[in-house]
């Protein structure tokens, strides 16, 4: 197991998140990965019904952008929020999730991913 690849967190402000958030793609990844703490690539394909190749790209805006970390584990690689996010930015991301929480397609993905974690959480973990 590889150690997370650390976010490039001195230039994230708000503009700077804001951005990051303004593609639905990510919004909806960035609120799955503040639900579920930490997801494989795979089940965020499955969730969001996305190619692996355009869910990547997505990631890796993510990630050279401050939001996300990553962790390998084998072949797979598990995203989840940066450890480093300023308390603005997480209090933005638990409030803009909870005010979303019945919105679609943010319900449907809540109840996606769960079943995605289901079927491959084994899967990832090998």
């Amino acid at each position: 197991m590889q150690a997370a690849r650390q976010p490039q967190t001195p230039n994230l402000n708000a503009a700077a998140v804001f951005r990051l958030l303004a593609d639905e793609t990510r919004l909806r990844t960035v609120l799955l990965l503040d639900r579920c703490g930490e997801l494989c690539v795979c089940e965020l394909t499955e969730t969001l019904a996305v190619s692996q190749p355009k869910m990547s790209r997505h990631l890796a805006t993510l990630r050279d952008g401050g939001l996300v970390e990553t962790r390998r584990s084998g072949q797979w690689v598990h995203y989840r929020l940066s450890t480093d996010l300023p308390r603005w930015a997480k209090d933005t991301l638990a409030h803009t999730a909870a005010g979303l929480n019945n919105e679609m397609p943010f319900h449907d993905d809540a109840q996606r991913v769960r079943r995605a974690i289901a079927k491959n959480r084994s899967e990832c973990e090998s």
